[in-house]
């Protein structure tokens, strides 16, 4: 029974690395997506798709898609307005205007405003190792962002930081709600709020798709869809189930 217990946290530390991983590669793809696809077209064609994707994978796995009240059901979509909505419009929009890099570097704040909205939300102790391990990586963060903010922060750089701060208020809220479904089920029901929110930039924006559409565009757009989108997001929520949020 111990060694179960204690393979539990292992196997989630592990899993979060490779999400970490996969989405560190998914801001190339995103690039690469991104010079025939708008953001909010870009980010609709992958809520969609990788909703769909996930809705085969649970009828081949046996997993519920229920979710058993409609209370439970708002606070997936609330939770998926910040967590997809919110972060995945806002990381492309940063990519558009500033590098790669860049983008990535300001997003990967997200474990810095988790802990801090944890400990206010959920009450979760900041544990020494746990402060120092912040402190490390704001300090990390500090040097590598020290050029960019010298030369004048950019509309990318704080529509990246926006997307961290995005994503971590839509990360507490479901640790917060504790909704007992599936974490295919989760996604599934994230990638709607986020497909919704992308839609509403594709109405007010137009479709903004540059034909014809290069091989890259395409392979980021797929690549977006099955492993950032349809393989990442429910790993997350898998970890989220596992560790507290501020060491998630």
């Amino acid at each position: 029974m111990a060694n179960a217990q204690a393979s539990g946290p292992f196997e989630a530390r592990a899993a979060l690395l490779l999400v970490t991983l996969l989405w560190g590669v998914n801001y190339i793809a995103t690039n690469f997506g991104l010079r025939a696809f708008s953001p909010w077209t870009f980010r609709t064609l992958s809520f969609v798709a990788g909703a769909a994707l996930l809705a085969v994978l649970a009828r081949f796995v046996g997993a519920s898609l229920r979710v058993e009240t409609a209370r439970d059901r708002v606070h997936l979509m609330v939770s998926g307005l910040f967590a997809c909505g919110g972060f995945g419009a806002l990381s492309a929009i940063a990519i558009l205007y500033t590098s790669t890099g860049r983008a990535a570097i300001c997003a990967y704040t997200m474990p810095i405003w988790v802990a801090l909205f944890a400990r206010v939300i959920l009450k979760e102790k900041l544990t020494p190792a746990r402060m120092l391990a912040l402190a490390l990586c704001g300090a990390g963060l500090l040097v590598l962002l020290w050029p960019l903010i010298a030369a004048g922060v950019s509309l990318g750089a704080l529509a990246a930081i926006g997307s961290a701060i995005s994503w971590a208020i839509g990360t507490v809220y479901l640790k917060w709600a504790r909704i007992p479904a599936h974490p295919i089920t989760v996604a599934i029901y994230q990638f709607m709020a986020g497909a919704l929110a992308s839609i509403v930039g594709v109405l007010l924006t137009g479709p903004g798709i540059a034909a014809p559409v290069g091989l890259l565009p395409w392979l980021g757009l797929l690549y977006g869809i099955v492993i950032g989108t349809a393989l990442a997001y429910p790993l997350w929520f898998k970890v989220l189930d596992h560790l507290p949020a501020g060491a998630a």
